[in-house]
């Protein structure tokens, strides 16, 4: 087998391995991975603007405003009007969102950021390195990450708009 079909076979384990774990969450939480996001953010950040939530998750604010529309209508966040400033409104969570978060399995990432945070620094910049020049090579810089990343304590780098 030739070195790049190798890399095509890891980047499909690792597909694979995010694709069941979104699975397991769908099934035990009845959230997808960008709930997930959205939820365990609103929960760090407390009442936030959907601005500061689009930046904190490196989501574009429609692909966060859809997302919130639905756990709106799932109850497990409500919107409140800001009473510092009448334009603003704030996401925050329900109790039935609370406890929705509780229960939901831990990300996918916290198992890695555990594994990772042990590697030698030098070990955790190659590994960085790689990973943003196969996303270079497979032009996803320009992607919204909302569909596939499910976060853990961490978050995306935020891009400058464009």
């Amino acid at each position: 087998m030739e070195r790049h079909e190798d890399v095509l076979v890891s980047l499909r384990q690792i597909i694979r391995a995010i694709d069941l774990h979104s699975k397991k969450l769908s099934k035990e939480a009845g959230l997808t991975g960008p709930q997930l996001i959205l939820m365990r953010s609103i929960k760090e950040l407390g009442e936030v603007t959907i601005r500061q939530l689009s930046n904190h998750t490196n989501m574009s604010p429609a692909t966060a405003t859809t997302i919130l529309d639905r756990l709106e209508r799932n109850g497990l966040i409500e919107r409140v009007r800001s009473t510092m400033d009448k334009r603003k409104v704030h996401a925050v969570l329900t109790e039935k969102g609370h406890q929705t978060l509780m229960a939901a399995p831990m990300p996918l990432q916290d198992h890695f950021i555990n594994k990772f945070q042990n590697l030698e620094e030098w070990e955790q910049t190659l590994l960085l390195s790689s990973v943003q020049r196969i996303a270079s090579m497979m032009n996803a810089e320009s992607y919204d990450v909302a569909p596939v990343l499910e976060l853990g304590s961490i978050t995306a780098p935020a891009e400058p708009s464009k």
